[in-house]
């Protein structure tokens, strides 16, 4: 029978007791790494949020850093906040010209 990293059931059925302290995490960091991120991926999915990439220019990144550190928010509620509002625009310029 192979043993996974991340089978629950049979971890430390091969492994012989370890002396001191237990650790909180049985999985060494790599695994918790990949653990985690498949989880984030799934709480982002059930909130409905879909995972985009953007290349843009390096100064232009640095100012949206600096905005969100000033509003102390994160990067990607910047974003969707410009996005929003320019949709926002959008819409009623074109309900404007109608």
């Amino acid at each position: 029978m192979g043993v996974q990293l991340e089978d629950r059931t049979t971890i430390d059925m091969f492994r012989e007791a370890q002396k001191g302290r237990p650790r909180s995490n049985p999985y060494p960091r790599e695994v918790q790494i990949r653990v985690n991120k498949r989880m984030q991926r799934m709480r982002d999915k059930h909130k409905g949020m879909r995972r985009m990439e953007v290349k843009m220019p390096r100064e232009l990144v640095e100012q949206l850093d600096e905005y969100a550190k000033q509003q102390e928010c994160t990067r990607t509620e910047v974003v969707e906040l410009c996005i929003t509002e320019w949709f926002e625009m959008m819409s009623k310029e074109l309900s404007q010209d109608v």
